[in-house]
């Protein structure tokens, strides 16, 4: 009998792969599901007024919160950029903690997320901020009960950024940066015909980055559109967080190339660009759950990946290398989002 997860990862590849690409199968897809698209219009707008005239409750904490978010269905570099902020906000001395609901983690529990925590309790992808900046990040499934926990625990923090949220409407945001990569807004319909949670860019307090370096501009918003920079670094990482130059791993004969995240040729692109001789790559759902097979699946190679697969990879296998990201928005947009954050602070 097949495997449950893998049939709903086929069908969640087809669909993907219909939402951005023509042809037949999109045609077929997009038209089939159009009325289940109308369904989920109705469920969002009725959602959003539930909480628009007071029927849901909205939380509000006494300090900014910052959402970073997309309204396109997978991953379209949140993360990078909630990493981006974070640093901005230090260098300014601006006390600053970080919020996340951990997708994929197995624990209910609201937590700090640590270095030593597991990655089952808190996610993949707080896991990888906690690694790359020294902000506190906790998680909880209710985004108000992470943000109350952060701020009793670090009552001195002055500016809290979600991680995701556009949609979660019980915790008030101030400010929005809502992101995309350079697969836009695939064929403009909603789910499921289309890969679109809402059917258009809001206008106040948001700010649209794109996070690739191939960036096609939104058309029809009036919302501030900026670009940013994204490159490889010139090493990697071990697990015990010692470098290795890219440039040593050029003679390697037996490099693989994994990737669970929103869009892997992206990485694997700029893993070629670098001059690595990659014998295979391997494609892998978003979030993917690592475990001692894979880690012995490729035994012989010498793996490298993203970090959000390496804070998974190594507890199964610690020989594994990542290669970090440097992502940096353009100056124009740290302009505009601290003249958005000033009159909050």
């Amino acid at each position: 009998m097949l495997n449950k997860r893998f049939i709903a990862e086929s069908l969640a590849n087809l669909l993907q792969s219909a939402w951005y690409k023509r042809g037949l199968l999109s045609f077929l897809i997009k038209n089939l599901l159009w009325p289940l698209s109308q369904v989920y219009k109705f469920l969002a707008f009725t959602h959003r007024k539930l909480y628009h005239f007071g029927i849901f409750k909205v939380h509000k904490v006494k300090v900014p919160v910052v959402v970073v978010g997309n309204i396109v269905a997978g991953g379209g570099g949140k993360t990078p950029t909630v990493i981006a902020l974070v640093q901005h906000l230090q260098a300014q001395g601006i006390q600053v903690g970080v919020i996340s609901r951990g997708y994929g983690r197995t624990s209910t529990e609201c937590l700090e997320v640590k270095k030593d925590s597991k990655i089952s309790d808190i996610g993949d992808e707080p896991a990888s901020m906690i690694t790359a900046c020294s902000a506190p990040v906790f998680v909880a499934n209710s985004r108000f009960e992470a943000a109350t926990a952060l701020l009793k625990t670090y009552p001195r923090t002055q500016v809290i950024v979600s991680d995701d949220g556009l949609q979660h409407h019980a915790l008030q945001h101030d400010i929005a940066i809502t992101v995309f990569d350079d697969r836009g807004l695939g064929n403009g319909l909603l789910l499921p015909a289309g890969p679109l949670r809402e059917s258009s860019v809001k206008t106040h307090n948001t700010l649209v980055l794109h996070t690739s370096n191939r960036p096609a501009k939104l058309q029809n918003t009036a919302t501030p559109q900026f670009t940013s920079r994204r490159a490889l670094a010139s090493y990697a990482l071990r697990a015990d967080g010692s470098r290795v130059s890219l440039a040593d791993l050029k003679q390697q004969t037996n490099l693989i190339a994994l990737a669970g995240i929103a869009n892997p040729e992206a990485f694997f692109t700029m893993l070629r660009a670098t001059g690595l001789n990659l014998v295979k790559t391997v494609s892998l759902p978003d979030h993917y759950n690592f475990n001692s097979t894979s880690g012995n699946k490729y035994a012989g190679y010498k793996i490298i990946c993203t970090l959000k697969d390496a804070v998974k990879l190594w507890e199964v296998n610690p020989n594994a290398l990542t290669v970090p990201m440097e992502f940096e928005p353009e100056p124009a947009f740290y302009s505009a989002f601290d003249a958005m954050l000033k009159p909050l602070l």
